[in-house]
């Protein structure tokens, strides 16, 4: 809640002023009753009907005030807890923008979802109820307690009676409901975790028949989201009926003492009608004040749950490093990594390459070659080792000009909803000759094969295209920033050989500067790259041309002669 505060303060004056203006609101809702009990116990029996009027007017008045009061009161709580949700969002979604990717792994996508979505909508809730109902249900809790103690000291008393009871009970329940509302979000984390993968898989859902399957793993998470919800909501609703039975207790023994009173000359007949009246508004405050225990539990729950991700503390920090010349533009120097600290997904990984120079990376699955990848965009900082870039270890280079020297195809990238060429552009405002020539040195000659061209515009996902015009929009963007350094991880896979071939040929011509890493699967994508490196295990088995590869390392030879032939290798072998 320390965090939510920070937002808060900005409105301070805002919030006081609507403060202002629901406190005296609530006072003239306050005032109603005891004009009334006035005109009965001293207006009416004057017999004086002017008086009657005047006073009947002032309540009239009071009423009109106090509904133009709490109107404008609302109006202006609206407003200002849209404004801190809307700042609260931002922060939240710039913060998840800025997480590293272990933070990410650590909180997961669903949860990070969740808390921008539904946390923020339980604290705009709550933030708005609390200034609305915030105020004007303490105020009329006691103000009427006040008021009535002034009316019938007696009588007031057994008012007072209940609220101990009261208050204890809702203390412990609202206890009891943050903890249960924090595991019912987090039963929503599984929920949307759920969702994402059925949206993403819905065609390999549907081609294996497993619908039923995918809505019965569903009703489970769905079924477990409900009930955590159910016991937090039958825990909160608690406090109503209880609330109720112990102020209509009070108020039966209210009616009973009063009339006692009453007949023996001890109180009047208007404060009566005027205590039962401020009775129904304190109850009416107690319910108010129950609703607020609900909001804030709900509220408090997620507050925590997005302080945790505002609070999270900056790990891509940067490091003083000396700008040493090097001759080459790229070095991995002894690199260790894991993922889980547990066991190494890289050991003592080392390589070198020149301006203008082309790496591939090949092995099975799971062996570590995208985790290069990642290690050289910084996503994840090494363990032990360094990583440079033209000399200068690339901890020491911020990250807003780090990525900029990348142009980057990866395994699983996506296309937006929107037209071919801003797809390419994505946001860098590239002039549209250079969209262009990225198209065509991509081989994305379909382009302007389609209806608009550049301006055809695409659907979720790219889905109106094929994996192969995917791949080659996804290689055009990278390529449409003049990247210095190029990745392809796995970019070629639904590419034909053909049109692989044409690609790398336009690679090799038309970017002689820029030094390229292709991870690849398909040996013929990687057997031109000036060196090659094979991974087992996160470990590099090979390292070298592809002909040292083919003649000294087992592994290589074992992927050419599997994908080339073994013909073709026995040749190599004896030439």
């Amino acid at each position: 809640m320390k965090k939510l505060f920070t937002y808060i303060r900005p409105y301070y004056l805002q919030i006081c002023l609507q403060f202002f203006i629901k406190f005296t609101g609530t006072i003239m809702d306050l005032l109603i009753p005891w004009l009334l009990s006035y005109i009965i116990d001293y207006v009416v029996p004057q017999g004086n009907i002017k008086r009657v009027y005047m006073y009947g007017g002032l309540m009239i008045a009071c009423a009109v005030v106090a509904i133009i009061f709490n109107i404008i009161a609302n109006r202006m709580s609206i407003s200002t807890s849209r404004k801190i949700t809307k700042r609260l969002r931002h922060d939240l979604f710039e913060k998840i923008s800025m997480l590293s990717c272990r933070q990410t792994d650590d909180f997961t996508l669903p949860s990070l979802i969740s808390r921008l979505t539904s946390d923020t909508y339980y604290i705009h809730q709550m933030v708005d109820r609390m200034q609305r109902l915030g105020v004007r249900a303490p105020i009329l809790l006691l103000g009427g307690i006040v008021v009535t103690l002034t009316l019938e000291p007696v009588l007031a008393l057994i008012l007072i009676g209940t609220l101990p009871l009261l208050a204890v009970f809702v203390f412990f329940v609202s206890k009891k409901g943050i903890r249960l509302y924090t595991d019912a979000q987090l039963a929503v984390d599984k929920l949307v975790r759920l969702i994402q993968e059925n949206m993403a898989g819905i065609r390999v859902i549907k081609a294996l028949s497993k619908t039923d399957y995918e809505k019965e793993k569903f009703d489970n998470v769905n079924q477990e989201v409900v009930s955590k919800d159910k016991k937090a909501g039958i825990l909160m609703s608690s406090t109503h009926p209880v609330m109720q039975l112990l102020l209509n207790a009070g108020l039966t023994l209210v009616v009973v003492v009063g009339a006692f009173r009453v007949n023996a000359g001890l109180a009047k007949p208007g404060t009566i009608i005027a205590f039962l009246t401020y009775f129904t508004i304190i109850l009416h405050a107690l319910m108010m004040v129950t609703r607020l225990f609900v909001m804030y539990s709900k509220g408090a729950a997620s507050a925590r749950r997005v302080a945790q991700v505002l609070e999270a503390p900056e790990q891509m920090n940067l490091i003083e490093s000396q700008n040493t010349p090097s001759d080459f533009h790229v070095e991995f120097r002894n690199v260790f990594f894991s993922y889980n600290k547990i066991k190494d997904n890289l050991c003592n990984i080392n390589f070198t390459l020149k301006r203008g120079q082309t790496l591939g990376i090949i092995g099975a699955t799971g062996s570590g070659k995208t985790t290069i990848i990642n290690l050289l965009l910084r996503f994840y900082d090494v363990d032990s080792g360094e990583i440079i870039i033209s000399g200068q270890n690339i901890k020491s280079i911020p990250k807003e000009i780090l990525h900029t020297k990348f142009g980057v195809v990866f395994q699983n990238d996506f296309l937006f909803s929107d037209t071919i060429k801003e797809n390419i552009d994505f946001g860098r405002e590239i002039c549209e000759d250079k969209i262009k020539a990225a198209a065509q040195f991509a081989q994305a000659d379909f382009v302007m094969e389609k209806e608009g061209g550049l301006n055809h515009r695409l659907t979720v996902k790219g889905s109106n295209l094929s994996g192969g015009q995917k791949q080659r929009l996804l290689i055009a963007r990278a390529l449409a920033g003049d990247p210095e350094i190029l990745l392809l991880d796995d970019s070629s896979s639904a590419l034909d050989y053909i049109t692989d071939a044409k690609l790398r040929k336009a690679l090799r011509r038309d970017f002689k500067d820029t030094t390229t890493i292709v991870v690849a699967q398909r040996i013929s994508s990687v057997m031109n790259c000036d060196k090659i490196i094979v991974l087992e295990d996160g470990v590099v088995t090979g390292y070298g041309t592809h002909e040292q590869l083919v003649n000294h390392c087992d592994a290589y030879r074992e992927i050419y002669d599997t994908q080339m032939g073994e013909a073709v290798s026995g040749r190599k072998q004896h030439a």
